[in-house]
């Protein structure tokens, strides 16, 4: 099946990782069609073949300080030096991606249903089903850890595997997604505020806004239960941290004080990676819009495979994701050299070499 389905798509012209600059036929969906950023609406994501949508809320492009001021109660050196930073429009997913949307790629169930219906494979199909079938080997255990899995945010991945999932959803549906970067994840979280949480500074308000410590009953709950920050999205404070596309640097932004305009730390080594938001595991301190936290190999500690998978991260169970796609779709050039790089290149023993590249 995968020798035969990397055939089809090797001789239609078909790419097998992210997908053309004119995808063959996106789905239709009316409110996702812009050309200005005055034209972006709030649209619903269709997953084909599924009841599932991912609500995709509109983020203007505009500038910001990232970062947080050597003034804010309990700042970390990490969260600076503060800089202005430019972002171009986007579209950021309302909630953290959830195990209804993740699995439909991780367990094929996309695949199964066809089968079920007798439904033949559209382009669109062709296109994801490699990125499906090459997604993540059965885990060991249960990765939602008996919290829950119906409309609670997806957990235990690893950057890899949020990455790969993106690829898979830009091929299904003919709309580029990817994990947001940092800053673009800063400046949505802030909203067009300046402190420390994107409701003010006062951390007993957090408690309306956000699942943490002292509120979610030592586990993560449901999307979108809380407030929303003022751009309509939700749970960008607590609830599950959150994978963005850079690298971490526990130096801060240092080493990007040049990059003013949609920066990114392009990722070139497993560990660390960035997760933002903080978590139901951590304290109100730890949500505020400028913390950052790096991936540790740590993460893999209960995983048992020889060697260890590219897919999860058993022990974080605090760490999830969520989705952005840019007004502008980038050239397959420009997803090569930037937005989709990332080293070393991840192989999975327990599938072919050509899905794994």
């Amino acid at each position: 099946m995968k020798q035969l389905l990397f055939l089809v798509l090797s001789v239609v012209g078909f790419p097998l990782v992210g997908i053309a600059q004119d995808h063959p036929a996106p789905i239709a969906i009316a409110a996702s069609v812009a050309t200005t950023q005055a034209e972006m609406k709030p649209y619903g994501e269709v997953i084909e073949h599924t009841r599932v949508k991912i609500e995709m809320q509109p983020i203007p492009g505009g500038k910001f300080v990232m970062g947080s001021p050597t003034t804010e109660k309990y700042r970390n050196a990490d969260e600076g030096p503060q800089r202005e930073v430019t972002v171009d429009p986007f579209w950021m997913a309302k909630t953290e991606v959830t195990w209804n949307a993740y699995e439909i790629w991780m367990s094929d169930i996309d695949i199964q249903i066809r089968e079920v219906y007798g439904k033949k494979a559209n382009q669109r199909d062709l296109l994801a089903d490699p990125l499906t079938i090459s997604k993540p080997t059965a885990p060991y255990t249960d990765m939602t850890f008996g919290m829950g899995k119906r409309s609670y945010p997806a957990i235990c991945m690893t950057q890899h595997a949020a990455r790969t999932f993106c690829e898979w959803l830009s091929a299904k549906t003919g709309r580029y997604y990817r994990l947001p970067t940092e800053a673009e994840w800063e400046y949505a979280c802030r909203a067009a505020t300046t402190t420390a949480y994107s409701f003010g500074d006062d951390p007993k308000k957090l408690g309306e806004y956000a699942w943490h410590w002292e509120n979610a009953g030592e586990q993560y709950q449901k999307v979108g239960r809380k407030l929303p920050n003022p751009w309509g999205l939700h749970d960008m404070h607590g609830n599950v941290s959150e994978w963005v596309l850079d690298q971490y640097d526990s130096n801060g932004f240092e080493k990007m004080t040049e990059q003013t305009l949609n920066p990114l730390n392009t990722p070139l080594s497993l560990f660390p990676r960035t997760v933002r938001g903080g978590s139901w595991k951590d304290e109100a301190a730890d949500l505020r819009s400028a913390v950052r936290r790096g991936s540790s190999e740590d993460w893999k500690e209960q995983d048992p495979q020889i060697p260890q998978s590219i897919w999860y991260h058993t022990d974080a169970l605090h760490v999830g994701f969520r989705i952005v796609r840019p007004l502008q779709t980038p050239t397959k050039v420009e997803r090569e050299k930037k937005w989709d790089k990332s080293e070393p290149p991840q192989f999975d023993k327990d599938n072919p070499k050509e899905f794994n590249e």
